[in-house]
């Protein structure tokens, strides 16, 4: 019988981010940065560029992170109990914000559009869940 380990989870889940940004390198297009950006003030164009490249970033980071150093996350020392967390948080929220603040209907013009939202709410249940485990599990 196959048996994935919780180090595994978390490799899988390091490319699980990755292929994250795949998904959201659609949402310029999607949502028509180029004809809706330059509608807004300076300030909150460059905020909201700069908000979505720090997001990228954070996924990045969490993607490699998760990649190089799986069996140290999943070894439950504080500092990788406290990162699982941060990262559990991360995705738990964005989990709620897809839930309950985004009404991405509108959006979801195309079939394969649909399928895409319904697999990266999968994704963040999955990170969620899998992070808060190595965040909460008893190691002794």
């Amino acid at each position: 019988m196959f048996h994935l380990t919780l180090a595994d989870l978390i490799f899988l889940s390091g490319w699980f981010h990755l292929a994250t940004l795949t998904a959201s390198a659609q949402v310029p297009r999607e949502l028509r940065f180029r004809e809706d950006l330059p509608k807004l003030n300076p300030l909150l164009r460059q905020w909201v560029l700069v908000a979505g490249i720090y997001i990228v970033f954070n996924i990045v980071a969490f993607g490699i992170i998760s990649l190089c150093f799986s069996k140290e996350l999943a070894a439950g020392t504080p500092l990788a109990r406290a990162f699982c967390a941060y990262v559990s948080l991360f995705w738990g929220l964005r989990l709620l914000i897809q839930c309950f603040v985004f009404d991405a209907k509108p959006y979801l013009t195309k079939w394969y559009l649909r399928i895409g939202y319904h697999a990266l709410t999968g994704l963040f249940v999955w990170q969620t869940v899998i992070y808060g485990y190595a965040a909460i599990r008893s190691h002794g």
